[in-house]
């Protein structure tokens, strides 16, 4: 087995070298590929992004967003997760079998102490009732790649202000994950293992599951220049495009409501592909004009804040809701955080 680890701490660029491994990579030996990253959140293949996250949140910290290749949950990773991949040719008994990649680091979770973790249900491990682990699998052209997280000191209290969506009575299709409870690994691995950084933890794990003492001693298998190119390519095409990050996700309606003192405005928004497919607005506000103006300028418009911003730059939304300001109103339109029934 071949050795690997990223540079990066950019989810995107990971996940590119993960793509691009699997596509081009000589896998007459699997490679097992380890990454740490920055706080991000990766949604699966077949998700609704705005099911999953809250964005208001998710922009303010600055998060990164994007989609895997990969089906299954969104998860959030930060600097205090290790990532794994095993990347290998597929043999027919590898899709679907997450006991055959996950036995390997559960081994080596049990030697350094978590002997209490294990595998539970199709694709998680768990120690002590808790997730500390999800995991997925992609299949392309006879190769295939299983990837896991593995929290060691991860952040909890941000898990759930990015991932859990405040009631904004969204009906939407796509899958959704599963919020279970989760912990870190940390306070259960042996005392010597309980203060390392994420790097040493990480170099820990590759010791015990390539059976070396130093990884000095172990088949690498580097990134030359062509594979870089191949990385920033598949970059830009997939991990940080928007379309792929966002358009990928199936229609979903949102009905915004709030209540201001110069009346009530009541949004209900359909969204395709990540764009407003079309939208209507209720409401006792007192406008000059009629809204269509408003409702014209914002069919196929991203549904981002920024594009809904530049969307309504030139129209004095004065005339068509009174006395209720442009921010609250564009607040209203896009941060589901704010929105009642």
């Amino acid at each position: 087995m071949r050795y690997l680890t990223s540079p990066s701490h950019d989810i995107r660029t990971n996940l590119a070298i993960e793509t691009y491994l699997m596509a081009h990579a000589d896998l007459s030996e699997p490679i097992l590929y380890f990454y740490i990253n920055s706080p991000c959140i990766i949604v699966g293949r077949y998700q609704n992004v705005l099911a999953e996250i809250n964005q208001a949140y998710v922009e303010q910290q600055k998060i990164i967003l994007t989609r895997r290749t990969s089906g299954g949950g969104a998860v959030f990773d930060d600097l205090g997760n290790v990532s794994f991949s095993f990347i290998t040719k597929d043999d027919g008994n590898g899709f679907g079998n997450f006991k055959r990649f996950t036995a390997p680091v559960l081994k080596a979770l049990h030697t350094m102490g978590a002997t209490g973790a294990e595998m539970s249900g199709r694709n998680d491990l768990l120690i002590d009732g808790k997730k500390f682990s999800g995991n997925a699998m992609h299949v392309e052209n006879g190769r295939l790649f299983s990837h896991g997280t593995l929290m060691y000191d991860v952040d909890q209290s941000q898990i759930v202000k990015a991932l859990t969506v405040p009631a904004d009575k969204m009906a939407s299709k796509g899958i959704k994950s599963v919020r279970s409870r989760v912990t870190n690994l940390r306070p259960y691995l042996a005392p010597e293992y309980q203060h390392l950084t994420i790097e040493a933890f990480r170099d820990t794990l590759a010791r015990e599951i390539l059976g070396v003492t130093d990884l000095a001693s172990a088949k690498t298998y580097p990134l030359d220049n062509e594979a870089q190119a191949g990385v920033a390519a598949l970059n830009q095409k997939y991990f940080k495009n928007w379309d792929w990050i966002y358009g990928q996700s199936p229609a979903f309606e949102l009905k915004h409501r709030r209540h201001f003192t110069a009346g009530t405005v009541e949004f209900r928004l359909n969204i395709a592909a990540g764009r407003i497919a079309d939208l209507t607005v209720y409401g006792d506000f007192f406008g000059s004009q009629p809204v269509q103006p408003v409702l014209d300028h914002l069919k196929g418009v991203k549904y981002t804040r920024a594009a809904v911003t530049t969307a309504l730059a030139d129209l004095d939304l004065t005339q068509y809701f009174g006395q209720i300001e442009r921010e609250a109103l564009i607040d209203l339109i896009v941060e589901q955080g704010d929105a009642q029934k």
